[in-house]
């Protein structure tokens, strides 16, 4: 339950918390704990950084190439360690070269003064991950990467690592993004069997489909081309020039990327060396008053990861005047080993969770989202066919 204080600075939220008790919060209720002060920046905070289920954080005027990646453990603050092993000072307020390869570090603009009941999970936008950007939430005296406990008060940090492309970033950029929990709002399997039930939570040719579950909706890999494409993937490039994430719709695919046609056996060998986007045989739906995050590795399956921008709205692949789902694009990397993956073979899971309130806005076009409708998508960086 919330404390007086809380319900002092946040009646609304602390009410909601009471009430229902565990949940993904909605873009309303993330407007409120800005309104209210719980999330604040040195630049406003504009409506438009409010996705359906998360916010969009920004980054800061400077970033530290440091020595190696870090937590800050439960005893230390972000800036000790950025003292102890950085290397350099870039300046973020002109267009800045961040190379591939380097690990940075860059203040958010935005700070957060939780309420007790409430934390929060970072991820990485769909658009960082299509262009292998690894990037990590950290935050002061937080012992994992991507969490903030309950009432934090303080700075977030991202951790930025490049590890395909050489890329130009600036101030103001958007990287990662920040979704806000009450307890814990996963929902369990026999419920999302109920749920498939009643809102066809997969679909294949326009038709729906018994989704698969196992601990979360399976997932598994097209390598024959199902949605409407020659191809079944893409392979990145290496040595190629730098990508400047403010331009859009503007680079040739051909000067990056390698095709991947159907293959004869219906398999390919992921080298470890190599980044991967391929796509999902399923069409997944997400309701409007459900969240998804997709499990970026899971040993369980394979060694790879097969995801690094986990976080699905509210309306992904859903809309009322009939989209029948949206594929799944997987930014796939192997580990250590080659390792072959086939047609159909589980590849991920994709965990529902609730929302603590249905949201005001939903994906879609009418919100600027870039992948509503996609098939398999590169980056919005990159000239679509």
């Amino acid at each position: 339950m919330a404390s007086p204080i809380s319900e002092k600075l946040f009646p609304e939220i602390s009410r909601d918390i009471e009430a229902f008790g565990k949940g993904i919060l909605p873009a309303q209720k993330i407007r409120a704990l800005r309104d209210g002060g719980a999330i604040a920046a040195r630049a406003p905070i504009r409506d438009e950084l409010v996705q359906p289920a998360s916010l969009d954080l920004r980054l800061g005027s400077v970033a530290y190439r440091v020595q190696a990646s870090f937590l800050p453990g439960r005893g230390s603050a972000v800036e000790e360690k950025i003292r102890d092993w950085k290397f350099s000072e870039l300046d973020l307020t002109r267009p800045t070269v961040l190379e591939r390869g380097c690990i940075y570090v860059v203040p958010l603009l935005e700070e957060l003064r939780l309420p007790e009941g409430l934390s929060a999970r970072a991820n990485p936008k769909s658009t960082t991950g299509r262009l292998d950007i690894f990037v990590r939430l950290i935050a002061d005296k937080c012992p994992e990467f991507d969490r903030v406990p309950d009432g934090y008060h303080g700075k977030i940090y991202a951790e930025i690592a490049p590890r395909t492309f050489t890329i130009l970033v600036q101030e103001g950029m958007r990287l990662n993004q920040l979704r806000f929990v009450s307890g814990n709002a996963g929902i369990p399997d026999e419920q999302l069997r109920e749920l498939d039930k009643t809102r066809n939570l997969v679909w294949k040719e326009n038709a729906p489909v018994p989704a698969t579950i196992d601990a979360g909706l399976l997932v598994s890999v097209d390598l024959e081309g199902l949605h409407g494409s020659a191809l079944v993937g893409w392979r990145a490039r290496r040595n190629t020039p730098v990508i400047d994430l403010r331009k859009i719709d503007h680079y040739d695919p051909a000067d990056y990327w390698d095709p991947i046609h159907p293959p004869r056996n219906r398999s390919i060998v992921l080298n470890p060396d190599d980044f991967y986007i391929l796509a999902s045989k399923e069409k997944v739906s997400i309701p409007p008053d459900r969240a998804a995050e997709m499990i970026a590795y899971d040993p369980s399956i394979g060694e790879f990861r097969i995801h690094y921008a986990g976080f699905f709205d509210p309306g992904f692949g859903f809309s009322e005047d009939g989209l029948k789902g949206t594929p799944a694009v997987l930014e796939v990397r192997s580990h250590d080993v080659p390792f072959i993956i086939e047609d159909g073979q589980i590849v991920g899971r994709l965990v529902y969770e609730r929302m603590l309130a249905p949201p005001d806005k939903i994906y879609g076009p009418a919100i600027g989202s870039s992948y509503q409708a996609q098939g398999l998508t590169l980056s919005k960086q990159f000239k679509r066919p």
